[in-house]
């Protein structure tokens, strides 16, 4: 009988699978999509590019493209037959609550909080055991949902916030101010700010990057000439001060800028790729403060991690590809004045810092020690 089983099991097995009705396939007709006699000649060579035209994202004809490509793909998303069961799992996985860390601005703790199937998290807070509160819900900024929270940035004292929110999944935000205590708007929005971050300058206003506003087309203009703005508050955005960047002698493609924590030195980033920046650094307390530069080519990546009064502590793969921690004086950072704080080794260093510590993380083997 132990020889027997496994055999019926199997014949039960491929009989009940012959009898199943298969399901019918799903035929996908794919649009045609045009080609054109585009030729383009690079050092004697010949290129062609038949579909040049679609780079023209407003005209027509994309959109018309677009449209069709839309309809033949969720076209055959809706009548998979296992679509719904796999959606019903995933909504099922997902749905638990998420925390995020917590930080503290001024009276209150801040936390981020998704209940379990919202589209964004909330922004919550508390004073010491008071129950938690609303502070920003993303996921009223709009009636399609479409609008999201891009950035979200305290001044010290944590009476005032700036935030960036995303209409439609663009990367060119608007900037909104609120008196934390009240949470109301205290001035005009902000507009075209692009790639960027905010960060405050005591209560007095922010820093932030953007580019030109495009002429025509938001999708294809080019982002090579990044700029930094100050924002003073109570000032129209129209007279904001351009700090860096925009000169056609020297582009960078992404410029940031970032003031430390005790507001006595404002930093600039400048980098013309994904990998590697100049460094740049201004006194903010000296009225007649310029930016000085730190390091002046792109072959490095460096970033200030830290400052004591005006030693910097700087994290750097500068003649150190597994990174390293130097410190400098503020008044004289170049980089031949570098001293190594926390040396190179043979495994690569990821620092942090908290409680007044630096926290060194290394990688071993792939692992993280």
């Amino acid at each position: 009988m132990k020889k027997v089983i496994p055999a019926l099991l199997a014949f039960a097995l491929i009989s009940s699978c012959k009898n199943e009705s298969k399901p019918e396939p799903i035929i996908v007709n794919y649009p045609v999509t045009a080609k054109v006699d585009t030729v383009d000649t690079y050092f004697g060579t010949e290129v062609k590019d038949p579909y040049r035209w679609l780079e023209d994202d407003r005209s027509p004809e994309t959109e018309a493209w677009v449209k069709e490509q839309n309809k033949t793909t969720f076209g055959y998303l809706e009548h998979i037959p296992f679509r719904n069961d796999l959606k019903n799992r995933l909504e099922k996985l997902w749905n638990y609550e998420k925390l995020g860390s917590p930080f503290k601005k001024g009276d209150y703790t801040y936390f981020m909080k998704n209940d379990g199937l919202q589209n964004q998290y909330v922004v919550y807070r508390a004073k010491a055991d008071e129950k938690p509160e609303v502070f920003l819900d993303p996921n009223t900024f709009s009636e399609d949902g479409t609008t999201s929270l891009a950035n979200l940035s305290f001044t010290k004292d944590g009476s005032l916030a700036a935030y960036l929110i995303s209409e439609g999944g663009s990367d060119w935000r608007k900037a909104i101010i609120l008196n934390t205590e009240t949470k109301e708007i205290v001035e005009d929005t902000l507009i075209d700010i692009k790639f960027s971050g905010l960060s405050w300058k005591g209560n007095e206003g922010f820093y932030y990057s953007s580019y030109d506003k495009p002429k025509g087309s938001e999708l294809s203009a080019k982002t090579d000439q990044h700029k930094v703005y100050y924002h003073k508050l109570g000032t129209p955005q129209k007279e904001d001060e351009l700090i860096f960047g925009g000169t056609s002698l020297e582009k960078h493609r992404y410029i940031g800028a970032n003031v430390t924590e005790d507001n006595k030195y404002l930093l600039i980033s400048a980098s013309v790729s994904t990998s590697g920046n100049k460094l740049f650094i201004q006194n903010l307390e000296d009225p007649n403060g310029l930016l000085i530069p730190m390091v002046e080519d792109t072959d490095s990546d460096n970033y200030v991690i830290d400052n004591i009064g005006s030693k910097l502590y700087i994290v750097t793969n500068r003649n150190a590809p597994n990174k390293k921690i130097v410190t400098v004086d503020a008044a004289n950072p170049e980089a031949k004045n570098w001293i190594d704080f926390i040396p190179e080794t043979e495994n690569v260093l990821s620092p942090n810092t908290g409680g007044g510590y630096f926290f060194t993380e290394y990688m071993v083997d792939a692992f993280r020690k």
